[in-house]
């Protein structure tokens, strides 16, 4: 019998039993986030409690992933490990048609085309087999 273990390139999520219904639509190329039903917000990360108004009252929606880029910059140092072969890569705020403003890593070939306002959509990388990253990519 062997020892050996998989490696994987990539650190993966730790979901928790807030986060696990945003995994799991990431890894089915979904974007789900919570909703408070009592003050009818939308907010990201998610979480067991709003964070506007302290409601447990929560729903999922899934969302289009469409948006605009809020603000950018590009790191030049891997987030870890086994981040090194992504570096340099830019880290934007992004402004959801549709919920909230969503700290998401770009992916694009050119780097210094970013501009704020850019439009871009939800892809996603997948991690491990149940696991995905949601990532946007300029359109």
């Amino acid at each position: 019998m062997s020892n050996e273990t998989q490696q994987v390139s990539r650190p993966i999520p730790i979901p928790d039993p807030t986060t696990v219904r945003f995994w799991k639509a990431a890894s089915e190329g979904r974007l789900e986030l919570p909703h408070c039903d009592a003050c009818d917000k939308l907010h990201y990360y998610p979480r067991a409690i709003c964070p506007y108004c302290g409601s447990e009252d929560l729903s999922w929606r899934q969302l289009s992933g469409r948006g605009a880029v809020h603000s950018w910059t590009i790191s030049r140092r891997p987030a870890g490990a086994g981040f090194a072969d992504l570096a340099p890569y830019a880290v934007a705020l992004i402004d959801l048609e549709e919920g909230p403003r969503m700290l998401s890593n770009v992916r694009t070939d050119d780097l210094d085309a970013l501009t704020i306002g850019q439009a871009v959509s939800v892809d996603f990388e997948a991690l491990a087999d149940d696991i995905a990253l949601p990532v946007f990519t300029p359109v």
